[in-house]
């Protein structure tokens, strides 16, 4: 069987689906991506048996055929070749020939019978929402996922559904970051999942800020998301995510108002000497006025001024400067509020006049 196509035709699937192939894999197939091609049309699926996610592309066939190739190299191939070039794969029982103008190529298949795919439940529940607000929602938060903590729960991303709301929470133990989407999602769903770490990095790096619906389906153990020219599946991470609320600050007294981007570069600069394994750094508050200071084992310090709006008592505070920053970051609007209560509490960092994202971090001692 013959399979004609171009370079950009086959590279934008490709680059689309090969984030989910492992780099070191258990069992040798799971490298290849499957490939369905009939009718006009090649679908292109890769799994590592925990996210999958398949794509499809327009090319010129004739008669039907299911095979799997390895990723990386063809998507290398694809890179390599000259813009526009157009590519013939040559399907074999063992082989496929791949040929753009004067390059050839002979690459290796497995048989298709032997690729695991993913089959969900049935679905609970089926919503449809934006594309843009699921990837705000994702933007906005992701960032506080922890990264191969022993709780496993916190190695991803909560998505909760309650009163027509849609809400992602993620928490490392060390902060937490909080947005939500107001009457987004349907009244009658009421249901929390947590999503695991690469699955959102994969649906984050698919989404995109257009306006268009996208489908979304959930059961008790998948999450299906139906994108243009794309779907994505990914098992759920079963355990019983920290109620969240319960961490977000309440009785903080004492509020102070920032530039974001001035607060950022005062941060940034006044880090480079701070503790390489801690990174701390001292926030001092008084009427107007935030200093920061930052010191390290080899006793050099580092101290910055800032002018802020803040009318309370002086307060003394330690924080990762790494934690601030991120947040900071994940902030859209020009003024920062920063809403504290004393030394050992936690700061409640948001953007001014915006309820939608909320980030917690928590002082530590320096």
């Amino acid at each position: 069987m013959k399979i004609k196509t171009d370079r950009e035709n086959l590279l934008e699937p490709m680059q689309k689906i090969a984030g989910v192939v492992e780099r070191r894999q258990t069992l040798p197939i799971l490298a290849n991506i499957l490939v369905n091609a009939g009718n006009g049309m090649i679908q292109l699926t890769a799994t590592d048996l925990e996210v999958e996610l398949k794509t499809e592309a327009q090319v010129e066939c004739e008669g039907e055929a299911d095979f799997t190739l390895p990723a990386r190299k063809l998507l290398d191939i694809c890179k390599a070749l000259p813009e526009s070039a157009p590519i013939t794969l040559d399907v074999s029982e063992d082989k496929v020939r791949l040929q753009s103008g004067r390059s050839r190529f002979s690459l290796s298949l497995l048989p298709a019978r032997d690729y695991p795919v993913i089959e969900p439940t049935p679905s609970n529940n089926i919503m449809t929402i934006k594309e843009a607000t699921l990837n705000r929602l994702i933007e906005k938060t992701q960032f506080a996922m922890a990264q191969q903590d022993v709780r496993y729960y916190l190695n991803g991303m909560l998505f909760e559904i309650n009163k027509g709301d849609l809400r992602t929470v993620a928490t490392d133990g060390h902060r937490l970051a909080m947005s939500q989407a107001m009457n987004a999602a349907p009244e009658e769903i009421n249901q929390q999942i947590i999503l695991p770490r690469k699955a959102v990095l994969e649906l984050g790096r698919l989404l995109t800020n257009n306006d268009n619906d996208i489908k979304i389906e959930l059961s008790n153990s998948y999450i299906r998301v139906l994108l243009d020219n794309a779907i994505f599946t990914s098992k759920l991470i079963d355990g019983r995510f920290p109620e969240y609320q319960r961490v977000m600050p309440t009785g903080s007294d004492k509020e102070v108002e920032a530039d974001k981007n001035s607060l950022r570069q005062s941060l940034t600069r006044a880090s480079i000497l701070s503790n390489e394994k801690y990174r701390g750094i001292r926030f001092e508050l008084k009427e107007n006025l935030l200093q920061l200071q930052a010191h390290n084992p080899e006793q050099e310090e580092s101290e910055e001024e800032l002018e802020v709006q803040y009318s309370g008592e002086e307060l003394k505070i330690g924080f990762n400067v790494g934690y601030l920053l991120d947040a900071i970051n994940a902030i859209g609007e020009e003024a920062i509020i920063i809403e504290l209560k004393d030394t050992n509490s936690s700061a409640l960092i948001y953007g001014k006049e915006n309820e939608e994202s909320r980030y917690v971090v928590m002082p530590m001692r320096i």
